[in-house]
């Protein structure tokens, strides 16, 4: 992600493996902006269940709902939501 806007591309066929490289990604974007209370809620998702991942995504997006900077950030937690159905 950059600190510019980009169009967010909907994909709603993410499986576990693409959604924790989403998470992943997240964390490091949230890393490098020198978020780390966001960085430590999208830590530990690697094996979670949904429940647990669908607790950290609200939080996550709860977190930044005042945060109009980062947008990109809850875009991408916004599509990672969307896919957590796809977990069996």
């Amino acid at each position: 992600m950059s600190t510019h806007d980009k169009t967010l591309k909907l994909v709603t066929n993410l499986d576990r493996a693409g959604i924790e490289e989403r998470l992943g990604q997240i964390r490091d974007a949230a890393r490098s902006a020198n978020l780390a209370e966001l960085a430590q809620m999208c830590a530990g998702f690697e094996g979670a269940t949904r429940a647990q991942l669908e607790q950290k995504i609200r939080a996550s997006l709860k977190w930044l709902a005042d945060k109009p900077d980062h947008k990109a950030l809850s875009a991408q937690l916004e599509l990672v939501e969307i896919n957590l159905p796809n977990l069996k």
